[in-house]
C-alpha cells in the first residue's frame, strides 16, 4: 500500500498552490491524484487564446514567479502587466512539478487517475486500482468543480446540420463564415468576441446571445507594484467609500461605475449579473461595437433557420457558426468548513485570489494546531453570480482581513507572500503625500464600509 502524509485530489491551481506551500512550511510528504495527464487542472482543457483576467503576478504558486512582470505595449491590455496565456500556465505547472515537486522526494504524482474515495484511485488508462493511505489529511482541491466549454454538455438542443463549436475549435472553424453567433454572456463569451474582432471580423457580422448582462471589474485597479499604487490602493479606497455611502445594490454599482471601478459593455443596459470578470477599458470599448445583441433569455433550441430562446425566437442562417460559451465556470455550491476532521476542502478566502487562498490554507494547516482557530482564519467566500453577491463577498473579505490583521506573524506572512497582492514597497508611492492620503482613506473607510455592507446584506436576506 502507498503511504503519504497529505493526499491531494486535483493538481489544478488550488491543489498545486496548497502543495507548494506545504513543501515550504513543513517536511510533510504529499500524494497528488488528478484526472489530467499534466498538472494545471482545467487549463489543460482551455481554448488556445484564453488568458488570465488579472496580472500573472497574482497567479500560480508562492515559490515561483509566473511570467516576467512585463508591461504589455501592443494589445488591448497595453499599459498593464502581462496576462499569462493558457499554454503558458500549463507549462508553468508542468515545470513546477518536474523541477520542484518531484525532485524534492516528498511528492508522489498520479496523473490520469480518478479518485474513488478513501484514498482508492483508478488509472483511467490501465484500469489498475491502487490505495494510498494518508496519515494527516485528505485535501479536496476540486470543490469549485471548474467547467470549461470543451468539457461540458450544452443544455440546449441542436438540429442536424447546425455548426456548433467550442472556443477550442474556433481558430480552425472560423474561416469562411458570414456570421458568428456567440452563445453566453460570461468571460468566455467576452474572450471570443474580442478574438473575433482582433482577427478582423466586422462587428456587424457578430451576433451575441446574452442571457444576462454582467458588470465587469476595471483591470486598471488590479495592477501590482509601486508604479500602480495610487490606482490600485486608491481603487480599493474608492470601492470601500462607495460601499460605505451606498443605499442599495443599484446605488452601490452606480457609485462604483462613477469611480471607474466597475464597467458595463452596453451603457444602455443595467447589468444584474456579476461573475468576477475583469476587463480593460479598451476591451470593453471593442466589445461595445457588437450591436447585434439578443437578450431573450437562454437558448433552448437551435434550428437551421431559427434560434429558440426563453422569451422568443430570432432568425438564423444555415451557414451561421455558433460558438458555445455557456459553461458555468465555477459551481455555486454552499461553502463548507475548510478543516473538518481528516479532510481539508480548499475554497476561496480572498476575493479573486484562488491561488493565494489555497496557499493561505496550507500555511494555516502548518502553523496552527487547533482546527477551531484554523476555520476561524479560513472563512470561505462563495463564488459570485449576481450583483448582490459583490456585497456579500466584500463583507466576507473585510471580515477575513480584519481577523488576519489580529495575528502579527500572519500579517507579516501575508505582506511578504508573492500571491497576496498586499506587498507594496514601504518607500516610494506608499510613503508619498498622495500615498499617505490613500492609506488614511483606507483606514477610515474600512469600518464604515463593513457596517454599511452588513446593513445592506441584512436587508437583502430579510424575508419578504
Amino acid at each position: 500500500m502507498l503511504t503519504t502524509d497529505y493526499l491531494i485530489i486535483g493538481s489544478g491551481t488550488a491543489g498545486m498552490s496548497f502543495a507548494d506551500q506545504l513543501l515550504t512550511d513543513t517536511n510533510a510528504t504529499i500524494g497528488i491524484i488528478d484526472r489530467h495527464h499534466m498538472p494545471g487542472g482545467h487549463w489543460n482543457d482551455a481554448y488556445s487564446f484564453v488568458r488570465l483576467h488579472q496580472p500573472s503576478a497574482f497567479y500560480g504558486v508562492g515559490s515561483r514567479q509566473l511570467g516576467s512582470n512585463r508591461i504589455d505595449v501592443s494589445s488591448l491590455n497595453r499599459g498593464y502587466y502581462e496576462l499569462a496565456s493558457g499554454p503558458e500556465i500549463v507549462s508553468y505547472f508542468d515545470r513546477l512539478m518536474q523541477e520542484r515537486f518531484l525532485p524534492s522526494g516528498r511528492v508522489q504524482y498520479f496523473p490520469m487517475c480518478d479518485h474513488l474515495g478513501d484514498g482508492r484511485f483508478i488509472s483511467l488508462v490501465s484500469g489498475a486500482i491502487q490505495q494510498m493511505a494518508f496519515s494527516k489529511r485528505l485535501v479536496h482541491a476540486t470543490f469549485l468543480n471548474t467547467q470549461v466549454p470543451s468539457t461540458h454538455t450544452p443544455s440546449f438542443r441542436v438540429a442536424e446540420g447546425v455548426k456548433l463549436v467550442t472556443p477550442n475549435l474556433l481558430p480552425i472553424s472560423a474561416p469562411g463564415h458570414q456570421r458568428y453567433v456567440i452563445l453566453g454572456g460570461g468571460k468566455t463569451a467576452m474572450d471570443v468576441g474580442t478574438w473575433l474582432l482582433q482577427m478582423g471580423v466586422r462587428p456587424e457580422n457578430i451576433r451575441w446571445i446574452v442571457p444576462r448582462d454582467s458588470w465587469v471589474q476595471n483591470r486598471d485597479a488590479t495592477q501590482p507594484g509601486d508604479a500602480f499604487f495610487e490606482r490600485t490602493a486608491g481603487g480599493m479606497a474608492d470601492r470601500l467609500e462607495a460601499a460605505a455611502e451606498a443605499t442599495s445594490v443599484a446605488d452601490l454599482f452606480e457609485r462604483l461605475e462613477r469611480r471607474g471601478q466597475m464597467l458595463r459593455i452596453d451603457r444602455t443596459v443595467r447589468p444584474t449579473g456579476f461573475r468576477g470578470a475583469t476587463l480593460s477599458i479598451l476591451e470593453v470599448e471593442a466589445l461595445s461595437t457588437i450591436k447585434d445583441v439578443v437578450r431573450k433569455g437562454r437558448v433552448r433550441r437551435i434550428e437551421r433557420d431559427a434560434i429558440v430562446l426563453d422569451e422568443g425566437t430570432v432568425d438564423a442562417a444555415p451557414d451561421d457558426l455558433y460558438v458555445d460559451c455557456t459553461a458555468k465556470a465555477f459551481s455555486r455550491r454552499p461553502p463548507v468548513p475548510v478543516f473538518n476532521g481528516d479532510q481539508i476542502t480548499l475554497q476561496l478566502l480572498r476575493v479573486g485570489r484562488y491561488s493565494f487562498s489555497a496557499a493561505f490554507i496550507a500555511h494555516a494547516e502548518a502553523v496552527y494546531d487547533d482546527d477551531v482557530i484554523k476555520n476561524d482564519l479560513c472563512a470561505p467566500i462563495s463564488t459570485p453570480d449576481v450583483a448582490a453577491d459583490w456585497l456579500r463577498n466584500m463583507l466576507s473579505d473585510l471580515r477575513n482581513a480584519k481577523r488576519w490583521a489580529a495575528e502579527k506573524a500572519l500579517r507579516t506572512w501575508i505582506a511578504e507572500h508573492r500571491l497576496s497582492g498586499a506587498g507594496f514597497p514601504d518607500t516610494g508611492a506608499a510613503s508619498s503625500p498622495e500615498g499617505i492620503r490613500i492609506l488614511e482613506r483606507l483606514r477610515e473607510a474600512r469600518p464604515r464600509a463593513a457596517a454599511s455592507l452588513a446593513r445592506l446584506v441584512a436587508e437583502l436576506d430579510r424575508p419578504i
